[in-house]
């Protein structure tokens, strides 16, 4: 590997000087933010029943984490989450590649397709709860709601976006449909692929919470509406903190995928 010049190593400690930057920025109001809550709830200029504070959040986490009840919170909320990513991610692909197989078909449920994934679908969520009951099927098919038609949509219109030429260039060998779907469409989609599931993994955690507000007996959304009840505000904001830590980390892990696989696709 040839060595870097004077100018590509000052570029590269550019580079690395302001990412460090960003992420020090990035702590620092963090940092910021939870210290002035703190300061606030405790000289009373903010109310710490109703605000609560940070340290109170922690505490109450630190005494749920000892009488392991919080543990069944969160493996409830984790697993109906990735449960619910995985069918939209599944039936979503298999959707599209139907709809792209038959365009007359395309045609026909395009509009049923538009209306369904513009529905709010909070107005679901109490039908199913009527249709199947108060159970974790009900949350896992509201977590499954909230992203299916926007995903199939998504990816039906990414692969009839695919270059017309490489398709050609599949029948002009004497390939079929399948062929240039195998061998064009797929593979070419894959980038689409996994960025509509970094989309998807926080719409059906979106979802789930709908569903455990209505139909739970456990997980982060039961705890957050329940705590509202109750006012047991550190529980509510515990509850929320552990969501987005929940979020980010599930997003991470789709990223982390998504740089497995593109590093797969540049050896091939």
């Amino acid at each position: 590997m040839p060595e870097l010049s004077a100018a590509q190593k000052h570029y590269l400690n550019l580079q690395k000087r302001h990412r460090q930057i960003v992420r020090l920025s990035r702590l620092l109001i963090l940092l910021f933010f939870l210290g002035l809550w703190e300061f606030t709830s405790r000289t009373g200029i903010i109310d710490s029943f109703v605000f609560s504070s940070p340290s109170k959040s922690v505490r109450c986490f630190w005494n749920m984490v000892l009488d392991k009840s919080i543990f069944q919170h969160l493996w409830s909320t984790l697993y109906e989450t990735i449960l619910s990513f995985l069918l939209v991610t599944f039936f979503s692909v298999l959707t599209a590649v139907f709809l792209w197989y038959s365009k007359k078909s395309s045609e026909i449920l395009d509009p049923y397709l538009v209306v369904l994934n513009s529905l709010p679908k909070s107005a679901l969520a109490p039908l199913l709860i009527v249709w199947l009951g108060a159970n974790q099927k009900t949350i896992i098919i509201a977590g499954m709601s909230v992203a299916i038609f926007g995903s199939i949509l998504t990816l039906y219109t990414n692969f009839t976006s695919i270059d017309e030429e490489k398709i050609k260039l599949i029948y002009t060998l004497h390939g079929t449909r399948r062929h240039a779907l195998m061998k064009v469409v797929l593979p070419g989609s894959i980038p689409a692929i996994i960025s509509n599931m970094k989309v998807n993994i926080g719409l059906c955690l979106v979802g789930v919470i709908i569903g455990e507000f209505l139909a739970a007996r456990k997980g982060l959304g039961y705890l957050i509406i329940y705590s509202s009840q109750v006012f047991k505000m550190d529980w509510l904001l515990m509850s929320i903190v552990l969501l987005c830590i929940m979020a980010m980390g599930l997003y991470a892990l789709i990223h982390w995928i998504e740089k497995w696989c593109l590093k797969i696709l540049f050896y091939f």
